[in-house]
């Protein structure tokens, strides 16, 4: 019976790892579809190599960072138990992988190609797994200090803020630092509206993304016996609460559906396994307001130019989903409890300062050295064109 729980339990993780894999396609078909044209090609290119680059950085060093494991031993040691702490680890390396492909987004059409990866190479590496050793593996006492100061520890499921509030608040540096896209705002105050370049590929991405969610939240649970379908219909519920609030307040804009769900998921993943599914609609309709109206407030009026809008979806979302569940996790709501409100927003604020503090060292540093962003002719030629010599529908063909 052992030997079957063990193959079941990395099955059920492999499976995960795969699902959270594919999303990652999904980041990048979200973001092909948002910029322009002429850097579509960079958008797919990027969300790839970012992937690779963060899988190297956690195999060698993140990992150890946040659960003290090596893989420098022999294969024999890797394989026992079926393998479950090497699928365990693809697993986690899915959701450290996501927080490049957030940022990823926030400073498209622009960003040099080799920095951006040298900066992946040092958040996977090292500032990614710092938190998620604090959060996730009693690192430093925070939990059993939050516990002792307030009866609860830190409670994120499925990374509300773990992975997705810190992703979007290391772009918020990024995004600054970089600065807008030219000629999005003009001196005379108007503005550049830079629609999106295929609505169907983002709506796609849109969709790989929800799908592949119920993989991120649901195989949270890292083992069969305590997988929950609770999770499942509280991403459900927190899903439709998302897109539905997205429709109405964004006046039936395609841009604002489709990233409506996601901003509800976003919200969800912490308090997933807590929550009564009425509590999971809430949460997640309270998310796609947030984010229509934030996304809004950011571009027009504080003239922040993230293209995607990764800091109201992931920051912002995340930092409402990480509190949420402190809120609809209680048992007077209907959750399960074993969680306050106090607690959450402790380990939030922790979440928010490092990636602020770590967002403007990174991106700081490599502005000064290597500069971050492509000249103003390389940018107008577009970054499929300027990096990697080659747009995605070429007009011409050889005819000879």
């Amino acid at each position: 019976m052992d030997a079957q729980k063990q193959g079941a339990d990395a099955l059920f993780i492999l499976l995960g790892a795969i699902m959270v894999l594919a999303m990652h396609a999904g980041f990048a078909f979200l973001e092909l579809g948002t910029v322009r044209k002429k850097n579509q090609v960079n958008a797919l290119v990027k969300i790839l190599v970012d992937f690779c680059v963060s899988t190297v950085a956690y195999f060698i060093v993140g990992y150890g960072v946040a659960y003290g494991v090596s893989f420098m031993v022999g294969a024999d040691t890797l394989a026992d138990k079926n393998g479950y702490e090497l699928v365990k680890f693809f697993f986690l390396l899915t959701f450290a992988a996501a927080i490049p492909a957030i940022i990823s987004g926030g400073i498209a059409e622009r960003a040099k190609f080799w920095p951006q990866l040298i900066a992946t190479a040092v958040i996977v590496g090292f500032v990614y797994p710092f938190f998620e050793g604090i959060a996730w593996n009693q690192h430093f006492g925070f939990q059993a200090w939050l516990k002792a100061a307030t009866g609860d520890e830190f409670h994120d499921f499925a990374g509300s803020i773990v992975v997705h509030a810190l992703g979007g608040w290391i772009a918020l540096p990024a995004v600054l630092l970089m600065g807008a896209r030219s000629n999005r705002y003009r001196k005379d105050g108007a503005i550049s509206a830079h629609p999106p370049s295929n609505i169907p590929f983002l709506a796609l991405g849109a969709w790989i993304l929800i799908v592949g969610w119920f993989g991120f939240n649901v195989m949270s649970a890292q083992t069969l016996d305590k997988m929950s379908g609770l999770v499942a219909l509280n991403s459900l519920m927190a899903m439709v609460g998302g897109t539905l609030t997205a429709l109405v307040l964004g006046k039936n804009d395609p841009g604002f559906v489709h990233n409506g769900p996601l901003a509800g998921l976003v919200a969800v993943c912490a308090g997933s396994d807590l929550m009564h599914p009425m509590g999971a609609l809430m949460v997640g309709a309270i998310a796609g307001a947030i984010f229509v109206l934030m996304f809004t407030l950011t571009q027009n009026k504080w003239r922040i130019d993230d293209v995607l809008g990764v800091w109201p979806l992931h920051g912002l979302c995340g930092t409402w989903g990480g509190i949420a569940a402190g809120i609809f996790g209680s048992q007077a709501l209907g959750g399960l409890g074993g969680v306050n409100v106090q607690a959450q927003v402790a380990g939030t604020v922790l979440a928010v300062a490092w990636a602020l503090v770590s967002g403007f060292a990174i991106y700081g540093a490599l502005k000064m050295t290597m500069g971050l962003r492509l000249t103003q002719e390389e940018e107008f030629e577009g970054a499929d064109l300027s990096i990697h010599k080659i747009s995605g529908t070429p007009e011409r063909e050889v005819t000879w």
